[in-house]
């Protein structure tokens, strides 16, 4: 089935995905995507469950590497450069795209050492420079002002849209050129949810987003782009108020006005 894109011009494309198919073994995820992600922008991947929207997630930081008997077919660029290509180090790839889980997963430790994590282990010691990431990267997560006088307490002991804040910060700390989330407000509270979309828009200025989310409100109100996602194919891509209020495909609309999935 072709997949309609509106002409809307875009900003210029960060993540080029081309014919890529994806396999768990003998089992096939995803058919021939091809799709097109303009930076600084966000995108939504939409669709029921088990149509592969975290798969395709997922191969954008090569987190399915981890996954046994996982291949792929076709190719991922990121500013051009092949993803899978073999002098390309995946933490290095990892650098330049970070990634929030469904559940927010701050280490035992502290506010501070969870931001600076990542660092750390890239060899980053001095404290003057860990200290100015830190107060970066909680300030450009909106956590700062709640957790500036208690950097050194447990991040366990945070409520859950604040862990969430913190994994966003611990991931942006590196600077990556792109944030992918994995259905980041899943398990918060509707304030808390609110608090996370509204730091979306702000993050966007400054990374290039693309979120899965089972909710089509939510993507309704975040994303720029969407695309949605059925049995492993890529169904349609537009502008966000297009694809809601005009789709091209009937499947889409069945989707959105909740006939199926």
């Amino acid at each position: 089935m072709p997949v309609e894109n509106s002409n809307q011009k875009l900003n210029p494309t960060i993540i080029q995905i081309e014919n890529f198919s994806f396999f768990y073994g003998k089992n096939q995820a995803l058919f021939d995507i091809d799709l097109s992600i303009p930076e600084k922008e966000v995108t939504a991947l939409i669709g029921p469950s088990g149509c592969g929207k975290s798969t395709l997630l997922r191969s954008i930081n090569r987190m399915n590497d981890l996954v046994d008997e996982s291949n792929h077919r076709g190719r991922i660029l990121i500013q051009d450069q092949d993803i899978h290509d073999t002098q390309l180090e995946v933490i290095s790839l990892r650098k330049r795209v970070g990634m929030v889980f469904q559940k927010s997963n701050p280490f035992p430790k502290s506010i501070y050492e969870n931001v600076v994590f990542g660092l750390r282990i890239a060899g980053k010691t001095n404290k003057n420079d860990l200290d100015e990431v830190v107060e970066r990267s909680l300030k450009a997560s909106a956590l700062w002002d709640e957790v500036k006088d208690r950097l050194k307490d447990s991040a366990l002991g945070l409520s859950g849209g604040q862990m969430q804040r913190l994994c966003i910060a611990r991931a942006i700390a590196n600077q990556p050129e792109v944030l992918l989330m994995d259905e980041p407000c899943s398990a918060l509270d509707p304030v808390a949810t609110a608090k996370i979309e509204s730091l979306i828009h702000e993050l966007k200025k400054n990374y290039t987003i693309v979120i899965v989310t089972h909710n089509m409100q939510q993507a309704s109100r975040v994303s720029d782009r969407t695309a949605f996602l059925y049995m492993g194919k890529l169904i349609e891509y537009d502008e966000t108020e297009t694809l809601f209020t005009n789709p091209k495909q009937q499947q889409t609309e069945d989707y959105i006005t909740g006939r199926f999935g």
